[in-house]
């Protein structure tokens, strides 16, 4: 028998949700063939099959989450093995490698963290069905113990019993929790505030567009906001006049953030199509695994909805995500007098670790100045 374990499906993905199996056990299968439609951080992947050969075991079922390097699938190894009177002969592997540019996408692109737990905290949680991502760790640096482990279930116990469905975050909404878990322990992030007069702006302006313009040219002049920064070994990495922003966009199955890759190139009507490209793409998601990754500062139009300010999440490595909120009449000062205009909230989130207030300022302040012509 030949056990076929579970690959890393994007880059160090530490597990993949089963969706659907597209084989049984004793079918037999050839080399390349679809063998199950997998779930990660980062995409929908159809797992081929690396060998031909008649299937024995299957290692989970739709909805589970397999472990990377845990088995899948297990394969009969007999040379001579015959079904439906035909001999499938020794088990062929495949040198088809992994592309991104082949799979459906499910989420941003994010590295899962590790949960650091001592042996003893595994075992007892194993025993006791608990997740160590529920787990408060109390250990040095983050490491969860058995008393931890113990703690959680007294809390749970003795929680009252209220109504309610519960279920575990899949797919997107998974990812997105554990990409704000990340940014939250790594990111040092202040925000600041303020109103853009848009009163003279025609009525019939595409407001996103200008929007992104906006951070185009605030970004060639305050390059510190349009980078990447390593907290680890402190290393910032300025993009100077290469800007690709990403889009945070809405949906049912969670959020996504698909990537403008050289906006500074597009003139308006592209950059129009490019986000009703996308928006398309998200809601079908169909969107490709390289418009999800390499963001260099952010956009969240999260006005279109509701909202006047909020505190936007910087995803890492990035610096900076521009958030706009809902646009409402207000009283302006126009040559000392009080008149009816038109205003915008803006909130900058800025990574304090990389950038200084005085660059984030100088920042919002030319975006103001560039939507104000």
């Amino acid at each position: 028998m030949k056990i076929f374990h579970l690959p890393d499906l994007g880059e160090g993905l530490a597990e993949a949700e089963i969706r659907e199996w597209y084989v049984k056990e004793g079918d037999v299968v050839t080399v390349d063939q679809p063998l199950v439609s997998m779930e990660t951080a980062k995409a929908v992947v159809d797992v081929p099959s690396p060998y031909a050969g008649k299937i024995v075991r299957l290692h989970g079922k739709a909805n589970e989450i397999i472990k990377t390097g845990a088995a899948l699938i297990s394969y009969e190894t007999d040379e001579a093995v015959v079904d439906k009177g035909s001999v499938v002969g020794k088990l062929e592997s495949s040198e088809k490698k992994w592309d991104d540019g082949d799979v459906i996408i499910g989420g941003a692109k994010t590295r899962t963290p590790t949960i650091k737990a001592v042996p003893a905290a595994r075992v007892l949680a194993s025993q006791l069905n608990v997740s160590l991502s529920d787990v408060t760790p109390t250990g040095p640096q983050g490491l969860i113990t058995a008393q931890d482990v113990k703690q959680f279930i007294e809390n749970k116990s003795s929680t009252p019993m209220l109504t309610g469905q519960t279920e575990g975050l899949r797919g997107v909404r998974r990812v997105m929790a554990q990409t704000m878990a990340q940014s939250h322990k790594e990111v040092v992030p202040v925000t600041i505030v303020e109103d853009v007069d848009l009163t003279d702006l025609p009525l019939k302006s595409d407001l996103t567009v200008r929007i992104l313009r906006a951070i185009i040219v605030a970004a060639k002049e305050e390059p510190a906001l349009n980078a990447w920064f390593d907290g680890k070994t402190l290393e910032r990495k300025l993009f100077n006049d290469e800007i690709h922003i990403g889009l945070a966009v809405d949906s049912n199955e969670g959020l996504f953030v698909p990537v403008i890759k050289h906006a500074e190139k597009y003139d308006d009507a592209e950059l129009r199509k490019i986000v009703d490209t996308y928006k398309q793409s998200v809601a079908a998601r169909t969107v490709a695994a390289s418009d999800l990754q390499g963001a260099t500062i952010t956009l969240s139009n999260f006005g279109m909805i509701t909202g006047k300010y909020a505190t936007p999440i910087i995803v890492p490595p990035a610096v900076a995500i521009l958030g706009c909120g809902r646009s409402r009449d207000a009283v302006v000062i126009r040559d000392g007098k009080m008149v009816v205009g038109r205003i915008m909230p803006l909130s900058l989130t800025f990574d304090h670790r990389a950038v200084t207030g005085g660059e984030a300022t100088r920042f919002l302040g030319r975006v103001i100045r560039e939507l104000q012509k």
